[in-house]
């Protein structure tokens, strides 16, 4: 990476743990993938139950594939006969495992939600709630974020999944109340009254949608 944008996103990334740690959350900021893994892991107790959102940044720097191991007990929702029984255990694990659709500079958190497993785990429920965030998903303030989520994150992930939205023909959100869209919930968390519940890990790279 060139080392002005390394340099770059190392002085953000404090902006934004400031900005975080004045929102009753944690931040940290790893210069790798292999950095981020190595926190993320110091972050989760062995012998903890996991359960994600599919969180695609998670997958990316390794962790997923280091969960799915006899040290852990790993929820995987997409192996479970039961679905819908997976999605619920979610709500008490120890630890739930996450990335955003973007993220404002001073710390406030957006997400958008299709069946809503993912968001409502976020505001409630799971003991640990960690991010896994790349910095190409800071942007200047909520209108950003907001703008960033239905513009870039919903229409690559209904693309991923095969939906038939207007968004995966035209690449830009349409504000659609199609069937199949995945824009059914929106999550901003602003705020955690539990403290040590929301732990955020930047990565200076480029990671998820």
């Amino acid at each position: 990476m060139n080392e002005n944008i390394r340099k770059r996103n190392e002085l953000l990334a404090q902006k934004v743990i400031g900005g975080l740690k004045s929102r009753n959350m944690t931040g940290y900021y790893a210069e790798s993938k292999e950095e981020a893994l190595k926190k993320a892991l110091e972050l989760i107790p062995e012998g903890s139950s996991i359960a994600m959102g599919g969180a695609m940044s998670a997958h990316e720097i390794g962790l997923v594939d280091m969960l799915q191991t006899d040290s852990y007990r790993f929820i995987d929702r997409d192996q479970a006969a039961d679905k819908r029984e997976a999605m619920l255990k979610a709500y008490d694990a120890d630890v739930f495992l996450s990335s955003v659709n973007a993220m404002t500079e001073d710390g406030v958190l957006v997400n958008i939600d299709g069946n809503a497993n993912r968001v409502s785990a976020i505001a409630q429920g799971p003991k640990k709630v960690l991010f896994i965030v790349g910095m190409n998903k800071i942007c200047n303030d909520i209108d950003a974020a907001m703008k960033r989520a239905r513009n870039v994150a919903a229409p690559i992930n209904a693309q991923r999944f095969g939906l038939n939205t207007p968004c995966t023909k035209t690449g830009a959100c349409m504000n659609c109340k199609s069937p199949d869209t995945i824009c059914c919930q929106f999550l901003i968390t602003r705020y955690s009254r539990h403290a040590d519940r929301i732990h955020v890990i930047l990565v200076n790279d480029s990671l998820g949608f």
